[in-house]
Formats: C-alpha cells, structure tokens, sequence
C-alpha cells in the first residue's frame, strides 16, 4: 500500500496510531474495533513491524477496504515499538491523537466519549479511560487508574493506561514523540508520563472502561525480566527527572522484585482475579 495521502484528503479530527508485530491471530479484532467506533471522523495509521507472519496482509487488506481512513506503513527491519509509534507519528495529521494495541479493542463509544470530553475541557491535554482485561475465557476485572492523575502520581502508581489514551497532538510534539533508546523498550509510556508532567500537561481518566484489554498468557509471558529492568531504569530516571526524594526510590525497587514470580503464578492470579470479578467481589 502507498504510504501517500492526496493533499485533498480532509484533515481528520482523530489520528489512531497502532504498531503491529506478529498480530495476526487478534489484529482483526482490534481493527474491527475501530471500523465500528459510533464517531467516524477519524483515519488509522497502522505500522508493521516488520512481521513474519500475515499481520501485514491483513492490514493491507483493511486498508484496500477503508483507502481514504486506514494507512499502512511498513518497517523494513524490526525496529521496536517506539520507532514504530513514531513512524505513526510523522504522519498523522488529526487534532487528536488515539492509541490502540493490536490484541485489543475499543469500545464503540471509546472514540466519541473521549472528543467530547477534550472538546468540553480546553484546559485537559490528554484523556484516558479504564479499562477490562479479557481472555479467551471472556471479560475479566478492572483497570482503574487514577481519575486526576499529576506529577506525583508516578511515585506510587501509574497515572494511565496507555492504549487508551486520546491526546492533543501538541502533546507529542513538545514531549518530541517516545524515547526509542534501548533503555526505554517497553518502557516507552512510563517515559512519556514523566515527560508528560516535566512539561506541565493536565491528563484525566475517564470512569467508564472504553478499552478491552487482553490478558492472557501471551500477554504475562511479554512482562519478562528485560521489560522490568528497563521499566527500573525507566523509573529511575524519571524520579531524577522530577526532583522526587530519595525514599521514592524504594518502589521501583519492590517493582523489580516481580521478575521473581513465577509466571505460573502471575497467570494463576489473573485467573483468580477474573473470577473474583465474575462473581461480583471487590
């Protein structure tokens, strides 16, 4: 597929921005997901990163259906998830700017709640929602990060969930897009938070779960011991970063200590998590 657009395409007021590696199993789910969003002003900027299995196909597939909306780029190497963003990025044209991972799904109403809450509030940079995780087993508990996250919100949780966030572009392009140094390898949203703040943006969280996302094994099996140290680093730097105190410190470290649970464990907890959930237990 071009990686052009006609200079008479209509500027659209959403750009959706997904990376996507070895999806084909779920990618058409997220995609779908999308399609049927109840507000419409929007295009899709997909990235294959460089896959060897059909998620390309599938996408170029997409794209032959909905040409003036979704758009596909390709990476000819492997090249991460940041780069992959940031090639999105360099392209997008939308007054707002959405993500979405490619094993999950948005809510119909994700897209539209959202604009509207941007629309009515001109002093929030960024929106996000809850969200529920889900398996092949069906719906599991709930995601409920903070409703008025700030800069010290970082010191004991994470102040969004990143796929469901909805940004002002003027976001990414003070923060200058996502860190694709080593370092920060699926730590990228963890650096744009504490960029985020440095600067001085305002971000709500939205009550309502608008994102589904999937946690099954696959999922627990991608939180390995490299992730969690580089989400240490990450951390560590954006403590110094903020000027946080020296006993902040001691939570990433608790943090890392998860690359000591078995991941027969961690898969036997989200199990019992969505249980708990099913049965109406808090």
């Amino acid at each position: 597929m071009t990686e052009e657009r006609s200079e008479q395409t209509p500027v659209p007021t959403v750009s959706i921005i997904m990376g996507a590696y070895n999806a084909a199993s779920t990618i058409r789910e997220a995609l779908d997901s999308i399609v049927a969003q109840t507000f419409t002003d929007w295009e899709f900027i997909i990235c294959d990163d460089s896959s060897s299995d059909d998620t390309l196909e599938i996408c170029n597939a997409y794209a032959a259906t909905h040409s003036v909306r979704i758009q596909v780029l390709t990476n000819e190497r492997n090249m991460k998830l940041s780069a992959t963003l940031n090639r999105c990025l360099s392209v997008a044209r939308g007054k707002f700017i959405a993500r979405m991972d490619a094993d999950d799904l948005s809510t119909p109403e994700r897209l539209a709640t959202q604009v509207a809450f941007l629309e009515s509030h001109p002093d929030v940079d960024l929106v996000g929602s809850s969200m529920q995780r889900f398996d092949q087993a069906g719906l599991g508990s709930l995601v409920l990060p903070p409703e008025w996250p700030d800069r010290d919100t970082l010191r004991h949780a994470v102040p969004f969930c990143h796929a469901t966030i909805l940004a002002r572009r003027e976001v990414y392009e003070q923060v200058g897009g996502y860190n694709d140094s080593p370092r920060a390898t699926r730590a990228e949203d963890l650096e744009l938070w504490f960029d985020f703040y440095r600067l001085g943006f305002v971000g709500v969280n939205l009550h309502e779960p608008l994102y589904l996302v999937r946690e099954d094994a696959a999922a627990i099996r991608r939180r390995s011991a490299k992730v969690r140290w580089n989400s240490f680093l990450t951390t560590v730097n954006g403590y110094r970063m903020l000027g946080y105190p020296v006993h902040c410190y001691a939570r990433p470290l608790l943090q890392l200590g998860k690359v000591l649970v078995p991941f027969r464990a961690q898969h036997w907890y989200r199990r019992w998590q969505a249980r708990r959930h099913k049965a109406g237990v808090a």
